[in-house]
């Protein structure tokens, strides 16, 4: 599902209040329509049949990145300090035998909430990625992501074809980020 940003949006910089929207949805709910709207590239989301909290320990995990980020083929290492800034995960991403290694690190991480990521795929190049999750009750959550290419060849492709590109791709990780988190929940492990 597309994220449709709301009508307006209003900067809430560190307000700790939690208001109501017109569409009844929390005030977080459009401070993150607003920092995706404000990234580059396409951003997609979806609800969560499980807690934030579960959704962040399959994102906390580096291991399970082959598990729902399209096109990965395999981890090759996480860093122990994973996802704390600065760690970084080794993976190679193709079609064997055509199977490429690279890394990703994370540049932002805050518990339960965002995960900021440079992904490499050279030759290609790197990407930004965004991730945050918004909790819906004690029981749901909706991720979002935004990604975009930030530099190397890749880059040269018009945004608009790079978004038609990432926008389907991104859907299915979510999707499988989803069935993993929902699965845990489900089994009741964190």
């Amino acid at each position: 599902m597309r994220a449709v940003h709301a009508p307006y949006v209003r900067d809430l910089g560190m307000a700790t209040e939690r208001m109501r929207g017109p569409d009844g949805r929390s005030e977080d709910a459009f401070r993150l329509r607003a920092v995706h709207a404000r990234e580059p590239g396409p951003t997609v989301s979806r609800e969560v049949d499980a807690p934030a909290d579960v959704v962040w320990s399959v994102l906390a995990d580096g291991w399970t990145f082959g598990g729902w980020v399209f096109g990965t083929a395999h981890i090759r290492d996480v860093d122990s300090r994973w996802p704390a800034p600065f760690a970084t995960l080794h993976f190679s991403f193709g079609v064997w035998p055509f199977l490429l290694r690279d890394e990703t690190r994370v540049e932002r991480s805050v518990r339960n909430r965002e995960l900021v990521l440079t992904a490499r795929a050279w030759p290609a190049g790197s990407s930004h990625v965004h991730i945050s999750l918004e909790a819906r009750g004690r029981t749901r959550c909706v991720v979002w992501l935004t990604e975009d290419v930030v530099s190397g060849p890749a880059r040269l492709i018009p945004p608009f074809l790079r978004h038609l590109l990432l926008a389907p791709k991104n859907r299915e990780s979510l999707n499988r980020l989803a069935l993993i988190a929902e699965g845990r929940a489900h089994l009741g492990t964190p």
